[in-house]
């Protein structure tokens, strides 16, 4: 796994000159009393900063307490201008980055930071939310990537230690008076006894989710899968790279706390007994304390919320994170013999359907997970063909929600569905053949997809998009953007803290894409994978007419277009899903007219119902 540089966490400001600060934005009321002069000048350049609301899912309950409080919770997008003014650009760029860390999906915010760390040379950033154990947690793992094992080391266990102090701040912070949230204050009508259980519920339901809370970083949703565990799994292994097999043995125990049936850390603690014999009886070695107590209250919570909801009668369902189908950072298997090795854990190589389709590269090839470059998926002719038809039934800004330069100034986006084909050829605009071979080679690249990846379901169409990209003329010098920022299709990519959030406004509901190339007459343009980080290029493919590169939709495959600088770029874009919910309903419809279209042709008796309308 990939991590990113840990960034500085800030302490608010400190005064012994506290005083009243209250002030007024159109739209808003903020109102901050008992703020220190210091911290209430950097909150208001940070406001002024900030002209388009943006509603914040990232304050936490432990740290920042002032800027925690109503009036913060509103993060707000940022803008340079009116910080120019005050010359406190340097303030504006942190206050934008940590709105960034809260909204990595924001290209916009991205584009101008790069600019920021272009032209004033500085490389990083403060994010004023920061949470110190995540952010050695961060540093650990990005030695752990160098193999820099002494210096994960030293990180992890700081985030462990820091992990700990903060649980237990978390626990003290659920000590507050009684909330009222399912019902009005003075309708409450229960008696002494069932008043104290259910704020002794509030408050062990609260503290239950501490586990939780320590594992989102601000401005998420969703936790940080498996998060305390893999400081453990981190740890047994830069222990045993370091040669100290005693504490390697006691993190791989710590961590079997958690995942008992864990066979790759089970076998790496056989490993380690079997290099301690002799020396040390590793049945003295033990897990540690703290990750025991803690597992320990974790499950008691757990039993007593059960109890009580069936006791008291409210519905209470334990909070459940998704096991994780791979192993984790070690990805260990080893044996007495052998050294840890790396287990890949997904599928893919079956037939590709068609005999004039050729196989280019696999996923090793490219450097990746469930990846593959496919040519001759359609031919020369039908190339030319499909771009006679995008030239009639294309509009600026279709898909990109009418932005004709959705992503970059320097290029106009054009597009169109395969709905709008049929419907352009049904009416005569195009000719029918041509608008039917939009659907025909979407339906052709599905069927590829689903077959080469072995998938064991129905893969159904999310999305299918005909989309064309223009270099503007004029606008091409000195361009360090890219023509589609690097990003991932089911997850919001936030390269600062090496996680791919799975949760809105992603379209999390994704699990594989495809790109058909249709030209490759034009400069610039080229798809590429990077890293986690968004930097390190993977793999840089060059497109053609009839390549196609399909790939999982997930945080494992970031990927994003260099800048098109002349010519136009033209590529069915595909979407899928496993789930027939999620269907693309403009597919369905299209499904529909292709029928229309058959029993026209074929005439009653011969009607040709569609095998991939099974809703």
């Amino acid at each position: 796994p990939q991590s990113p540089s840990p960034s500085s966490s800030p302490q608010p400001g400190h005064s012994s000159e506290l005083q009243l600060f209250p002030f007024h934005l159109p739209g808003a009321f903020l109102s901050i009393q008992l703020f220190s002069l210091a911290s209430a000048f950097r909150f208001s350049l940070i406001i002024l900063s900030f002209p388009n609301p943006v509603v914040s899912k990232g304050c936490q309950r432990m740290q920042h307490k002032l800027l925690c409080s109503p009036s913060y919770i509103t993060r707000l997008t940022w803008s340079f201008s009116p910080l120019l003014q005050l010359n406190k650009l340097e303030e504006a760029a942190n206050a934008a980055h940590t709105f960034f860390m809260a909204n990595p999906e924001h290209m916009e915010i991205q584009q101008d930071l790069e600019n920021y760390k272009t032209t004033s040379g500085k490389v990083s950033l403060i994010d004023l939310e920061a949470r110190q154990h995540m952010e050695d947690y961060s540093a650990g793992v990005r030695h752990y990537d160098k193999e820099e094992y002494e210096l994960a080391i030293e990180f992890l266990e700081r985030a462990l230690k820091g992990y700990y102090s903060e649980d237990e701040d978390c626990q003290i912070m659920c000590e507050g008076p009684q909330r009222f949230e399912e019902h009005e204050h003075l309708d409450y009508k229960a008696g002494l006894y069932e008043a104290i259980a259910d704020h002794y519920m509030q408050v062990l339901a609260c503290k239950h989710d501490c586990v939780r809370e320590l594992a989102t970083r601000s401005g998420r949703i969703s936790p940080i899968e498996n998060f305390l565990p893999l400081h453990y799994d981190y740890l047994q292994f830069a222990y045993y790279r370091v040669g100290d097999y005693v504490k390697a043995l006691e993190c791989a125990k710590s961590y079997l706390l958690f995942h008992p049936d864990d066979e790759d850390v089970l076998e790496n603690a056989g490993y380690y007994e079997g290099l301690l014999e002799g020396t040390v009886d590793p049945a003295t070695i033990k897990p540690r304390k703290e990750a025991k107590t803690l597992l320990r209250r974790h499950k008691l919570e757990s039993h007593l919320l059960q109890v009580a909801a069936a006791g008291l009668g409210y519905a209470y369902t334990e909070p459940v994170t998704p096991a994780v189908p791979c192993p984790g950072p070690s990805g260990a298997h080893s044996s007495r013999n052998s050294s840890p090795l790396m287990v890949l854990c997904l599928s893919s190589g079956g037939p590709l359907l068609y005999s004039d389709v050729k196989f280019v590269y696999n996923s090793q090839q490219l450097n990746g997970t469930q990846r593959v470059l496919l040519d001759n998926v359609i031919s020369e002719e039908q190339c030319r063909e499909l771009h006679r038809v995008a030239s009639g039934i294309m509009l600026a800004g279709d898909g990109y929600r009418g932005k004709t330069s959705p992503h970059t100034p320097n290029e106009r986006f054009e597009g169109a569905t395969v709905l709008k084909a049929l419907k352009y050829g049904y009416e005569g605009r195009v000719p029918l053949k041509s608008a039917r071979l939009f659907y025909d080679i979407s339906e052709k690249a599905r069927r590829i997809v689903q077959s080469y990846f072995l998938l064991n379901s129905t893969l159904y169409f999310s999305y299918t998009h005909l989309v064309c990209r223009t270099a503007l003329s004029g606008q091409q010098e000195r361009r360090n953007d890219l023509s589609h920022p690097i990003h991932a299709d089911n997850c919001l990519l936030d390269p600062e803290a090496n996680e791919c959030w799975k949760e809105p406004p992603a379209y999390t509901f994704r699990d594989y894409s495809a790109l058909l190339y249709m030209n490759a007459d034009f400069e610039g343009g080229e798809f590429i994978f990077t890293e986690m980080d968004a930097k390190t290029v993977t793999a840089s493919i060059k497109p053609k007419c009839g390549r196609m590169i399909s790939f999982s939709s997930g945080g494992e495959n970031p990927h994003g277009v260099k800048a098109v600088t002349k010519g136009q770029r033209c590529a069915v874009a595909l979407w899928f899903t496993l789930d027939p919910l999620y269907r693309e309903l403009e597919g369905i419809q299209a499904d529909e007219v292709i029928a229309m279209l058959d029993q026209e042709h074929l005439g009653p008796s011969e009607m040709n119902i569609n095998p991939k309308d099974e809703l």
